[in-house]
């Protein structure tokens, strides 16, 4: 090899390695990062005495983000500015822009806000804490926030303290000591002196931490006395793999109550006033209230001047609630009238929160759309361009010119007026469950349906058979007369075809209907289940059988310890009791002023899977279950944030079936909270606390 060629060799070695050095791919990286941030130190220290600036430096391991901290960062003593919390680095800031208290301990609570920057993975519960004085407080009480009506965990709200044990504390002077629930509806007040406190939780959405009638709450009329006890347990320290490594001889304290249930509420208090007052189309004047009413306002018309009085002038439609009233003005000079001036006595909640007469002078005005004036002049024009065009077909025709009679017949037909028909439609499908009734509706009052004139055959072989000793249709209900229903058992397993004949319908306004048919099917017996529950209650109770959104499906009365649901269409359901402790029928709310719970709530812990043709009998101990563990996850609404890492190891899970479809994973890992959690034997039994399985 000569000298020039082994240098041309160098020179390509060269190039090579240069290129391979400038094309450096991307680094794989290491394994996921699953470990939370790590404490490493704090100005002041955790525990401090003494001390008196108001600025806290929090140290960690990697750099860290505070998230969602507005609904999760709590500082006790509660603060009237809230405090300004930052992160840089690795650092966490907060400057209280309070007045430190003297001989008082601070408690700043940051649940699971604060996470790494990279993975974000949080610290769970991670708290700070230090005293202006030379004692610092440190009781605790924990517990736990479901929502009485359907056992949700009520996230992220206040839970509170009172040490005014007077029932107007809560109402008119901001919680002493704080702190939020987390993702579970658990919450741990910490750093607590000795002594009497009533406990409360608190939807704040006024941020005034004191409660509103317009809030949700829960209260104990109980009175809470922290308290702490030592004792010495086995524990077992694992390796990073699981493994035991040793068993040690430790000491603990253990912090009570531990496992107190707050219910949470809301009174539904609304003030009773005129909320709204409309009238969107000529015939009809709309009145809506702010909430339910007890009576119905009285309307006597001003102007224009009237013969009528008292209601005969209207229509009424309302809801059972008395919240939304139509008036279907029944007089065409009412209705022609643009503009009426219309006296209205109502009820209206005063300042001091009682129930008043008012009298106000409302104005129905109606402004006719823009679309509606726009129509009517496109159709002013086209009948003018019919007039001049018959107009031109007669001097033709008076000219004894030759001109097309049939033209002449359609322009002077399309002129002649229309006669108005009243469009009703069926209430039903094609498809009717056996519990159904045939109906019909309207988009105006109903007045009258002529029972000659509405004819049901069912089908028997390929005939069609009259059914005989039809009953009249009757409204579906006394709160408005736009749908009318056939009140009669229809047959399981048939077919009907339903016949409403021209005139057969007649609205207020004399405006009657085109003949219309259709053909239902009514199901089999055998397409449905019957499901039996057997339940002991203390006292009344019912139990509503819910879907797979949590909406109830139908509701039964518990009696003599069973509660029947027959002809229930297969599928997946849920079951709620409610225990029905003034016997109306339905769940009541609680009211703080007469110390009033809400009426006690219970989950059946699994899905129910019904089966076509199956009679399904299920036992039920509402106390098996701790509380918080009975609604199944797959109708819970308020889940817990899922963590990466098991969000990865949900991910890697492969080929996992059942079968049993009634069994449903738990993909959040729960389990009772506190010590045991609660003993079932009470609704509220945070007294009941059961020692941890260690001691």
């Amino acid at each position: 090899m000569t000298r020039r060629s082994a240098t041309y060799l160098l020179l390509v070695m060269l190039a090579a390695i240069v290129t391979a050095c400038a094309n450096i791919g991307s680094p794989e990286g290491g394994p996921r990062d699953y470990t939370p941030p790590t404490f490493v130190k704090s100005n002041p220290s955790q525990g401090q005495l003494n001390v008196s600036g108001n600025k806290i430096e929090i140290t960690f391991d990697e750099i860290v983000n505070v998230k969602d901290q507005q609904k999760k960062v709590v500082v006790s003593p509660v603060q009237k500015n809230p405090p300004v919390i930052k992160a840089l680095g690795r650092k966490i800031t907060i400057e209280l822009r309070d007045s430190l208290l003297p001989e008082t301990t601070y408690c700043i609570d940051f649940s699971n806000a604060i996470e790494d920057n990279n993975e974000g993975n949080p610290i769970d519960g991670f708290s700070m804490a230090f005293s202006t004085g030379s004692i610092i407080d440190s009781l605790q009480i924990s517990g736990m926030v479901l929502r009485a009506k359907d056992l949700e965990p009520m996230q992220h709200v206040i839970v509170g303290l009172h040490s005014n044990l007077n029932d107007t504390a809560f109402s008119t002077i901001s919680l002493e000591r704080i702190s939020r629930t987390n993702d579970r509806g658990q919450f741990t007040l910490r750093n607590l002196k000795p002594g009497r406190y009533h406990i409360f939780a608190l939807n704040d959405v006024d941020g005034d931490y004191r409660m509103a009638r317009t809030e949700d709450v829960a209260f104990l009329d109980e009175i809470i006395v922290p308290q702490a006890s030592r004792f010495e347990s086995m524990d077992t320290v694992f390796t990073f793999d699981h493994r035991v490594d040793t068993v040690i001889a430790a000491t603990h304290t253990e912090f009570t109550p531990n496992n107190v249930l707050l219910t949470m509420f809301n009174e539904n208090y609304i003030p009773l006033y005129l909320k709204k007052t409309e009238r969107v189309t000529p015939e009809r004047l709309t009145v809506m209230m702010s909430t339910r009413s007890d009576t119905l306002p009285a309307l006597r018309i001003l102007e224009p001047p009237t013969p009528y009085s008292g209601n005969n002038w209207y229509h009424l439609e309302r809801t059972a609630r008395n919240d939304s009233l139509v008036y279907w003005l029944t007089d065409s000079m009412l209705i022609r009238n643009d503009s009426l001036k219309v006296e209205l006595t109502y009820q209206r909640t005063d300042s001091t929160d009682m129930l008043t007469l008012r009298t106000d002078t409302v104005t129905f005005a109606y402004r006719k759309p823009n679309y509606l004036i726009k129509q009517e002049a496109e159709q002013l024009k086209e009948r003018q361009q019919i007039e001049k065009r018959i107009a031109q077909l007669r001097e033709k025709q008076a000219a004894g010119k030759s001109l097309d009679e049939e033209e002449l017949e359609e322009l002077t037909q399309a002129l002649k007026p229309v006669v108005p028909k009243l469009k009703v439609d069926w209430t039903m499908t094609n498809v009717l469950e056996i519990t159904d009734s045939i109906g019909v509706t309207a988009p105006v009052p109903i007045a009258h349906i002529d029972p000659a004139k509405v004819h049901l055959e069912m089908k028997r072989d390929t005939l069609w058979v009259p059914v005989d000793g039809l009953p009249p249709m009757v409204p579906a209900d006394d709160l408005s007369a736009l749908r009318y229903v056939l009140p009669m058992r229809l047959t399981p397993d048939s077919t009907y075809r339903i016949t409403l004949d021209s005139l057969a319908v007649t609205s207020i306004y004399g405006v009657a209907n085109d003949a219309i048919s259709a053909e239902v099917r009514v199901r089999a017996v055998e397409d449905y289940a019957n499901l039996i529950i057997r339940v002991n209650v203390p006292g009344q109770a019912f139990i509503d059988l819910l879907d797979n959104k949590d909406e109830v499906v139908m509701t039964r009365t518990v009696t003599a310890g069973v509660a029947k649901f027959d002809n229930v269409a297969p599928d997946t359901y849920y079951a709620r009791l409610v225990i029905d402790a003034n016997d109306n029928g339905k769940w009541d709310t609680g009211n703080y002023a007469n110390h009033l719970q809400p009426e006690e709530v219970y989950y059946y812990p699994k899905a129910i899977k019904l089966r076509k043709n199956w009679d399904v009998e299920q036992q039920w101990g509402i106390y098996d279950t701790a509380l918080d563990l009975q609604k199944p996850e797959a109708i819970k609404h308020n889940k817990p944030e899922q963590s990466k890492n098991a969000l990865e190891s949900k991910k890697n899970k492969k080929g996992k079936t059942t079968d049993d479809e009634d069994e449903e994973e738990d993909e959040f890992n729960s389990t009772g909270f506190g010590n045991g959690a609660y003993s079932g034997n009470k609704y509220r039994d945070y007294q009941n606390t059961r020692k941890s399985p260690s001691r």
